[in-house]
């Protein structure tokens, strides 16, 4: 026992004389006291090991957690630094937001602050204090991002006639891997089983879902919008543009860029008109 301990024992000795039944009272009550008293060098301190960046997304709940080990009869605060507000006191909710709500199992040194419902303006730092003198508290960086869609390359696709139309669509920050991905071609989806053949897709899931489209040997009347829409995000679209492999005809169909194989035949026309041209 330290010697500030030693002394509050004896005053209360002093003050609080007591035999018998009555002195097990009494002591019980006293050591409660020294329980609550923190001893000086051993007050509450943050384990530095919880996560202080923390990714949430639009619409699903985040979890702030905090662990505070030795706390004794303090209390823990979450403030949100953008408007300096108050948030939560020890299981207490201090905010008319309903989305907010504080969470503490007892006995435990885990102190949760949950959002229910994040939305994009709940980004920024948070902290979790201690109602020491003065206060002490740890940041915690909070970012909330919504689901993306993405058709990979120019919104405007030229394709050579009889080439082969590949289309990939990365879908990022969903709650989960989209349980489906479906291709529509001028807003009819694409059946896999048709006719004309030569169409697959080729799915991986994951942190990042990507949707790889294949059309073989493509044809005029596969020009149009394509449109990938994951189940559990937004969709996206680009319009493809199949050409016969000339470059006039691609000047005909507006600001796109030329696929590789246009620019191909464009500078080998250039270098033939370079070697004719000397001989005239």
């Amino acid at each position: 026992m330290s010697l500030v301990s030693t002394a509050l024992a004896f005053v209360v000795l002093l003050h609080f004389p007591f035999t018998g039944a009555e002195e097990s009272v009494s002591a019980k009550k006293f050591r409660d006291f020294l329980l609550e008293f923190p001893t000086p060098g051993t007050g509450p301190y943050f384990d530095t090991s919880v996560d202080s960046n923390i990714t949430g997304l639009v619409g699903k709940p985040v979890l702030l957690h905090c662990r505070v080990k030795n706390l004794g009869n303090r209390t823990v605060s979450w403030v949100r630094h953008r408007d300096i507000h108050l948030l939560t006191v020890g299981r207490y909710t201090y905010t008319s937001d309903q989305r907010f709500e504080a969470i503490h199992t007892p006995h435990t040194d885990e102190w949760t602050l949950r959002i229910r419902y994040a939305q994009k303006k709940d980004t920024g730092l948070y902290e979790c204090q201690i109602s020491t003198t003065p206060p002490v508290g740890i940041p915690v960086y909070l970012t909330i991002v919504e689901p993306i869609t993405e058709i990979l390359g120019s919104p405007e696709l030229y394709i050579n006639m009889g080439s082969t139309i590949n289309l990939t669509c990365i879908v990022q920050y969903a709650p989960e891997p989209p349980p489906a991905i479906t291709w529509s071609h001028n807003s009819q989806v694409i059946n896999f089983d048709s006719p004309r053949g030569g169409i697959s897709l080729v799915t991986e899931k994951g942190f990042t879902t990507t949707s790889r489209l294949l059309i073989q040997k493509a044809v005029q009347r596969d020009s149009g919008l394509y449109t990938c829409a994951p189940s559990n995000a937004n969709s996206a679209t680009v319009r493809v543009h199949i050409l016969n492999g000339e470059y006039p005809a691609a000047m005909h169909h507006g600001h796109g860029t030329l696929s590789r194989t246009s620019h191909a035949t464009l500078l080998l026309s250039l270098a033939l008109v370079l070697l004719v041209l000397p001989g005239t």
